[in-house]
């Protein structure tokens, strides 16, 4: 290991929300809900974190984020540096909001940013979605705004100012791997002939090409399945469409991602109304910047690591 960097190095990386209904594996979003994680001098321990998960994730060198530093030395042969990483979260874990994605994200841009051993955003996005398995999330985290994955390829879109997500957030948890496990094998041609071109509709509405049509954002391939699992998430989503705001699963669930008008507050109501006691209701805003370094005038001001 090398010895301390002379210069501390940051990284604040957002939430995400995949799928966006039926862009199951290929769409994205980044969310105005931050991790940041700060490089220190050594400290007993590998990682200091604070805000949510910090009761509960490895502080040792199993810390997701640590792995991915480790994971983007490998790749480009750097010296892995002897340093602790500080940490903030606001990315409620196993909720579909890309808690994972996010911190492999921030280890490996940290990589690069330390060592300085060069290598693209995509390079980041990779080494990310290798470790922690979802490039869709993992683009979102690292670019930012709306993104689409086609044959391994991240692409961006500026997402439409003129829409923004409203996320329900429950308290029940559900990890990916077990909402993974209740997907079919296989699903009918005319599904995913319908879904695809549903897909279209969402990437467009949503990067403002044309109006926004809250009826597309509806799901055949994952969500059926895994709403019956998740039935308090089926019934928000359920009820949300019959009042006629789009709402889908955020990634795997079980968390509800709504998107409404801009500036509409009885949009955001109706929301808010659907939902029980149990969810908390987030009326957010897209992240724009994606993988920064933090700056004294907040996330979307920082400058590309």
């Amino acid at each position: 290991m090398t010895a301390t960097p002379a210069r501390s190095r940051g990284v604040t990386v957002p939430a995400s929300s995949a799928n966006l209904g039926p862009g199951f594996d290929a769409l994205a979003v980044a969310l105005d809900l931050p991790l940041t994680v700060d490089v220190v001098a050594r400290e007993q321990r590998r990682v200091i974190a604070e805000g949510l998960g910090s009761d509960e994730l490895p502080s040792d060198d199993g810390n997701l984020i640590w792995r991915a530093l480790l994971a983007y030395c490998a790749r480009f042969g750097a010296a892995v540096p002897d340093v602790s990483l500080r940490t903030r979260n606001a990315i409620p874990l196993e909720r579909g909001l890309g808690s994972s994605a996010a911190a492999a994200v921030a280890g490996a841009a940290l990589g690069r940013a330390v060592t300085g051993a060069g290598g693209s955003d995509a390079d980041v996005i990779a080494v990310a979605a290798e470790l922690e398995g979802h490039a869709d999330n993992a683009a979102a985290a690292m670019l930012g705004g709306l993104v689409v994955i086609a044959d391994g390829v991240a692409r961006r879109l500026q997402p439409s100012q003129r829409l923004r997500p409203v996320v329900c957030m429950p308290a029940a948890r559900q990890s990916t791997a077990a909402a993974r496990g209740v997907l079919p094998a296989a699903v009918p041609l005319a599904d995913a002939a319908a879904n695809g071109a549903r897909t279209a509709v969402v990437l467009a509405g949503l990067s403002g090409a044309i109006g926004w049509d809250a009826a597309a954002m509806v799901d055949v391939l994952h969500e059926p399945a895994r709403l019956r699992v998740m039935t308090d998430s089926g019934r928000l989503v359920a009820a949300l469409r019959g009042a006629g705001v789009a709402a889908c699963l955020s990634g795997a669930g079980p968390s509800v991602l709504a998107v409404v008008p801009a500036g509409d507050e009885r949009a955001v109501a109706t929301v808010r109304d659907h939902a029980d006691a149990g969810w908390q209701v987030w009326p957010g805003r897209w992240d724009l910047a994606g993988a920064t370094e933090p700056s004294g005038k907040g996330h979307a001001t920082g400058a590309r690591v």
